[in-house]
């Protein structure tokens, strides 16, 4: 009787994901960022905010939650929303400062410092 498990393993299967930039005009495969890199499932997530460090914009079907302070020049760009939000929640704590918090095109919303 043959075992399943001692036949050769299956050819590489080429299924690596693909971002485009039609800014850059220009294609990427993750490649790198799971074989040299080895961040795994998040290969997109560091692709994209890699291309943002040294492009200033994202790639395309990327939108980033984005949180501005209403007092300060203070803002960032996140890919998730809990890192956005802990990001504006710290920095209203520490500043007193209200900020705003948006997706895309969706409607803002703000957040303030809780009162002790």
């Amino acid at each position: 009787m043959s075992d399943q498990f001692d036949s050769d393993p299956p050819e590489d299967v080429d299924d690596v994901p693909t971002v485009t930039c039609s800014r850059c005009d220009r294609e990427w495969d993750l490649a790198y960022e799971l074989d040299e890199l080895e961040v795994g499932n998040r290969a997109v997530e560091k692709f994209a905010l890699d291309h943002r460090r040294h492009t200033g914009h994202f790639p395309d079907d990327v939108t980033a939650w984005t949180v501005d302070c209403r007092q300060c020049p203070s803002g960032e760009r996140f890919l998730a929303e809990r890192p956005a939000r802990r990001w504006a929640e710290t920095h209203a704590r520490h500043t007193g400062h209200a900020l705003g918090v948006r997706h895309g095109d969706a409607e803002e919303t703000l957040v303030e410092q809780d009162n002790p």
